[in-house]
């Protein structure tokens, strides 16, 4: 779950009691449904802010909203991959893995992912950072669609500007649409902790969300695309949900419309994570300072990814020992989806990373981290 930012939890509050005392926002916040492509004036509210803030050249309709970004990419997933008649199957190209979870469930057909090693630069003893393999992607007519997270969940990686552009060109050049997951990402809730351009053109699709702003609990997913993409997804909420939630686009719409979302972010979201994320990184190699472990290049999201290498412990038994020890982390075994079984099994790196969240409580991190590392040194000791 993302974090409790008082500051941010209060402005909520403060607008839900708005929407409570106006009979007429009231009745729409919970008696009217919205079209299939989602509330209206939230939608050109973002139109109107991603044009001012980026010039993209985008209108109402390139902009159609799902329940929750989850949503949003099972439905892309499956309109530009999986079967399309007997002899025409189509994958979603994810040129750097490690990838995130969510997406390996999200095809209606077997096999609908297919994912590339990366090319690991080590920064420093304790530092490293994943690169697009661009020598090794494979892409031809088998390909429906090229899908990258900017940041990336699990790790914190950020893909540089020239590696967005690069994959942007082979997606136009093989005719296949660009997905940007940006559910941590520009406009809001800004959790890049880097200097980068955000991308949009006719051939790219950019997913946004208000959760990691702090409403997880809305479901209010952002999808900016072509006209046809956002038709298409239209009607499949409409066949899916008839229609989107109002709860979030009520609650943040005055906030888009002001741009007040963009200072919330920047002033008070961002930075409480990046202070955050300096801390943990910081402590965990102090933690770690006598071990071969490295964390990958904190750049944004709320995670550390944390390399343990050469451990005789894998990923997936070092979190069942941490969690009889009451503290929860995710194997990151878990974060490759699309990866041939070949890879996996010769990649020993894909056994040997966990992703830690450092959004919670900084006590319970501090402690979480400390209990982590002492595992890891039995680990490696014995």
């Amino acid at each position: 779950n993302p974090a409790h930012i008082p500051v941010v939890e209060e402005l909520f509050r403060d607008r839900l009691a708005e929407l409570a005392n106006s009979p007429d926002a009231f009745r729409r916040l919970i008696g009217i449904y919205d079209p299939p492509q989602g509330e209206i004036d939230f939608i050109g509210a973002i139109a109107d802010l991603l044009r001012r803030e980026y010039q993209w050249p985008v209108s109402r309709k390139n902009i159609a909203l799902t329940n929750g970004s989850q949503a949003a990419f099972f439905m892309l997933f499956n309109m530009f991959g999986g079967r399309f008649n007997k002899d025409d199957n189509k994958q979603i190209l994810l040129p750097l893995a490690p990838e995130y979870i969510g997406y390996s469930d999200a095809g209606l057909n077997d096999h609908l992912f297919r994912a590339f090693k990366p090319n690991i630069e080590r920064i420093d003893q304790q530092t490293f950072k994943y690169k697009v393999d661009f020598d090794s992607l494979e892409i031809d007519k088998g390909v429906g669609a090229i899908c990258v997270s900017r940041p990336t969940n699990p790790t914190g990686n950020v893909l540089t500007d020239k590696e967005v552009a690069r994959l942007d060109q082979l997606a136009k050049q093989n005719d296949v649409p660009f997905i940007i997951d940006g559910a941590y990402g520009t406009p809001f809730p800004d959790l890049i902790f880097e200097e980068v351009t955000p991308h949009w053109n006719d051939n790219t699709v950019v997913c946004l969300s208000l959760s990691k702003l702090g409403l997880p609990a809305v479901r209010t997913g952002i999808v900016v695309a072509r006209e046809d993409i956002i038709e298409n997804l239209s009607g499949m909420n409409a066949v899916m949900n008839l229609s989107t939630g109002s709860f979030g686009p009520m609650l943040a719409h005055e906030l888009v419309k002001s741009g007040e979302i963009l200072s919330l972010s920047q002033n008070h979201v961002k930075p409480y994570y990046a202070e955050k994320a300096v801390w943990a990184e910081d402590y965990f190699k102090t933690l770690c300072r006598d071990l071969p472990v490295s964390l990958h290049k904190v750049e944004g999201a709320m995670f550390l990814w944390v390399w343990m290498e050469g451990c005789p412990v894998d990923s997936q038994n070092l979190y069942e020992r941490l969690k009889q020890r009451g503290v929860l982390v995710v194997s990151g075994h878990h974060f490759f989806p699309g990866l041939s079984d070949k890879d996996k099994n010769e990649w020993r790196h894909s056994r040997e990373c966990l992703r830690v969240t450092y959004s919670q409580d900084k006590e319970k991190v501090k402690r979480g981290l400390e209990v982590l590392a002492d595992t890891l040194r039995e680990a490696y000791e014995n």
